[in-house]
């Protein structure tokens, strides 16, 4: 028998050639909920700064599952023992890990469902495919839950040094071209190991672990926070709260693909349960319902919803501006005054709700390590001992320290 009809090969940029046996995995690769990642950009609006960042979910989907089977390979040549079920178990997990994610990935994430994070429906839809496969992916949520025996399974999928982060940085690295995100992914998966029923490093991966923990602080520094970034991000956010405004004063809008209507119509929480129909729904959207719908709404009769809508598609984007400290109630004032000037000079309204959508407060956050809660552990002499008490320099302390920036997004032709 032809051995090539027995798996297949995706062709991956930053890890190869990709092997997939062919069974249960390679079915869930095929299914529309994993299918549709292929329409959802991993960093958003991301692409609107780094013009070569238009990478998939779905291309990191993948990029984790080929991670999960070289570390598992590995650990299995170290006599850990990981049973068939284990093995395949801990896979659909990875591969599944991001499949709840919304239209441009966590842009939109809290403003379609109340009460929501990506992670809720990823668990949901796992839930639903494992009726769909009758029962293939018991093993894949314990492990996704951390219910299973083995925790260290569950340490590769979510944990402070996860085959997600370590696929993602490397990956946003390569296509944003900012070269300081790059990983030794290799060093660090060949240097893992189980001890004690949990992941640790070997000693002569310490090194590789300190430019991970390095290179994610720089990448949150120079793209998932780039300032360009939040403030495509704060416009888009400002295009939907209004659409929502439109719709609780009871005026109907032109367009909205069926899946978008109704979430922007029912509003659903996911509070108590995610129910079947929102499942339904979701899995109906993805980056091509935002646009259409903007492109639409750029028409409408609503003055502030079409500029909005004109500035997104045209990449007229507001200012960023990064503050030393939250600002006094007298700068707000002055602040809002500045922009309903500018506002009027635009003929828009200048009323508390519209300046709403052109002026905001906010504050990004980043942690590049969190050695407090979840922490990464070195193998030395027989005992793991916490990284920053392990590594030889004292820099990686500081980098244990959160970094919250104040900042400010506004018109252009307004100076803070």
């Amino acid at each position: 028998m032809d051995k090539s009809t027995r798996y297949k090969i995706f062709n991956d940029p930053i890890h190869g050639f990709i092997t997939v046996p062919k069974g249960p995995i390679l079915r869930l690769i095929d299914h529309p909920y994993v299918q549709r990642l292929r329409r959802i950009r991993q960093l958003g609006l991301g692409y609107l700064v780094f013009p070569a960042a238009e990478h998939s979910r779905f291309s990191h989907a993948l990029g984790a599952l080929e991670l999960g089977q070289r570390v598992l390979n590995n650990l299995r040549e170290k006599d850990t023992t990981i049973s068939q079920p284990e093995y395949e178990g801990t896979l659909m997990a990875i591969l599944l890990h991001d499949v709840g994610h919304g239209p441009l990935s966590h842009t939109l994430e809290h403003s379609l469902i109340k009460d929501f994070n990506h992670e809720m429906m990823s668990l949901s839809i796992m839930k639903e495919l494992n009726k769909e496969f009758h029962g293939a992916l018991d093993t894949a949520i314990d492990i996704f839950t951390n219910q299973h025996k083995k925790k260290f399974l569950h340490q590769l999928i979510s944990s402070q040094l996860d085959l997600d982060r370590l696929d993602y940085l490397r990956r946003d690295s390569f296509f944003t071209g900012v070269s300081e995100g790059t990983v030794g992914i290799n060093r660090i998966l060949k240097t893992m190991r189980v001890f004690k029923g949990n992941i640790v490093i070997e000693k002569k991966g310490i090194y590789a672990v300190e430019n991970y923990i390095i290179a994610r602080r720089l990448m949150y520094m120079q793209v998932y926070q780039h300032k360009t970034v939040l403030s495509a991000d704060f416009l888009l956010r400002s295009i939907f709260k209004r659409v929502l405004q439109l719709i609780s004063d009871g005026k109907e809008l032109d367009f909205a693909s069926p899946a978008l209507q109704y979430f922007l119509t029912d509003q659903p929480s996911a509070k108590k349960t995610i129910s079947k129909q929102m499942i339904d729904r979701y899995a109906e959207m993805d980056d091509h319902d935002v646009y259409l719908s903007i492109k639409i709404w750029k028409k409408c009769g609503d003055k502030i919803l079409s500029n909005l809508c004109h500035r997104f598609l045209n990449r007229d984007l507001f200012r960023t501006t990064f503050l030393d400290k939250k600002p006094t109630k007298a700068q707000l004032n002055e602040i809002t005054q500045k922009t309903q000037k500018a506002l009027k000079k635009l003929r828009l309204p200048t009323d508390e709700s519209s300046v709403d959508h052109y002026l905001g407060f906010e504050n990004s956050y980043s942690e590049a390590y969190k050695y407090k809660n979840e922490s990464i552990w070195i193998l030395e002499d027989e005992k793991a001992i916490e990284f920053s008490k392990a590594a030889e320099t004292k820099n990686i302390i500081a980098l244990t320290e959160p970094v919250v920036k104040h900042y400010c997004v506004h018109l252009k032709d307004i100076s803070i």
